[in-house]
């Protein structure tokens, strides 16, 4: 499991790696949406933070191109949870 002591949402930098270990990393692309990239820049999906008033939630996105859409993987509590999600998922 990735380790992020940090929620996406605090973080001041524009990319922000996930763990050491794990070959992968977040970028900042809007207020609540960061993307997943890893390190040879291609971009894996999205994990976007919702606040719904029952707290944080992070959802896990890919693209899906014969639709030309975004499909939500799941909701999760964790980013690091939804950042391994989009990582595993193909």
């Amino acid at each position: 499991m990735t380790t992020l002591t940090t929620r996406p949402d605090q973080v001041t930098s524009t990319a922000m790696a996930i763990s050491p270990t794990v070959p992968a990393r977040l970028v900042q692309t809007g207020e609540d949406l960061w993307r997943v990239v890893d390190v040879g820049g291609l971009v894996l999906g999205h994990v976007l933070v919702i606040d719904d008033g029952a707290g944080i939630r992070y959802r896990a996105r890919r693209f899906h191109a014969v639709s030309r859409t975004f499909c939500d993987l799941g909701d999760f509590w964790s980013c690091a949870d939804a950042v391994d999600c989009v990582r595993t998922s193909r």
